[in-house]
């Protein structure tokens, strides 16, 4: 199964020229948020989409079960996965408004939850206290909300080449070494390494469709190890390992509301923009932005009790935030 996987992608790899043409799916630079060169494919989220397809058909075919999602839970994870590639894609191809796709995606996941009402999650569990806190009718509004902030965390965190791939990939081995369906991810983990190499070269971007697929593929994954695995990860851990991205992303809230601009309009002020405009170099920048990610993670393996890495991670954020803008 492997082999058939890996073969897929490099099929991809070293054919992309041709197939990018013949897709003829493209980001044109504008000058403005979009700076690269040349127009370079989009074809990274339906790649990613096409390669889940084939994983689950071909577990299925082995009988490997255990390794993909199970029950009706199965199909939440494909047409939400589908809803939200298409969200994205529509906004790749169209420029839809922010309040348009905020909409587009609180229906996708609200169709989804309204035939599949698996989905919910009855309570939240903390690591450090012995309370359970149940949601009761607060379920739907919770998830809705984890999902929404979630993908435009991963939209925002998309500003760079191979940064949120890298990140994805780090997500993964997360699920890996938990054996949350570690072959799963592992041939999962193969996609993104061919699209890494190509995004690399900047001959393909994940766009929209990418990295609203990703926060869908994680979402799904920590609701369902958290739900149905003995092994699972509390609710402020699952924080703690997106931790980056959802300051970061918070922080920008911040700045363009108090601003009175729309929070969701993008602009050049994210974390990786303010390490490439000190650094000047995307290798570096990439690096130190992916670094800084694993770093709470790496904290919470030695124990440390997750209020303390969020405290920490919060004044390290925001003390490289201010030094480097002031160096700027």
């Amino acid at each position: 199964m492997i082999f058939v996987v890996l073969l897929f992608n490099l099929i991809i790899l070293f054919n992309f020229d041709i197939i990018s043409r013949s897709m003829n799916f493209f980001d044109k630079p504008d000058g403005k948020l979009r700076k690269h060169k040349n127009p370079v494919s989009l074809l990274g989220g339906l790649i990613i989409l096409i390669n889940i397809y084939l994983i689950i058909f071909i577990l299925n075919l082995l009988d490997l079960n255990d390794q993909i999602f199970s029950g009706q839970f199965l199909y939440i994870f494909i047409i939400l996965n589908t809803f939200f590639y298409i969200v994205g894609a529509v906004d790749d191809i169209s420029n839809l408004s922010p309040n348009l796709k905020l909409i587009l995606i609180s229906g996708s996941f609200l169709i989804t939850v309204y035939f599949f009402p698996e989905i919910k999650l009855e309570l939240i569990k903390i690591s450090f206290l012995e309370k359970n806190y149940y949601f009761n009718s607060y379920s739907i509004l919770f998830l809705l909300l984890s999902f929404l902030l979630l993908s435009n965390a991963m939209n925002m965190f998309d500003g760079i080449n191979l940064q949120l791939i890298l990140f994805s990939i780090f997500v993964f081995i997360t699920f890996i070494i938990n054996s949350f369906f570690s072959l799963f991810f592992i041939l999962l983990s193969i996609c993104l390494c061919a699209l890494g190499i190509l995004n690399y070269k900047n001959k393909i971007f994940l766009g929209d469709g990418g990295s609203y697929l990703l926060s869908s593929i994680i979402g799904c994954t920590f609701i369902y190890q958290y739900k149905y695995f003995d092994n699972y990860l509390h609710g402020d851990e699952i924080f703690i390992i997106l931790l980056i991205p959802s300051i970061d992303m918070l922080r920008l809230f911040m700045i363009r509301s108090l601003n009175k601009k729309n929070p969701f309009k993008g602009d050049l002020n994210h974390f990786h923009h303010i390490v490439n405009n000190y650094f000047k170099n995307r290798n570096l920048t990439v690096l130190l932005t992916i670094i800084m990610c694993i770093l709470p993670s790496l904290l919470m393996v030695i124990k440390v009790k997750t209020y303390y890495i969020f405290i920490i991670s919060v004044i390290i954020y925001t003390s490289l935030i201010t030094s480097l803008k002031k160096k700027i």
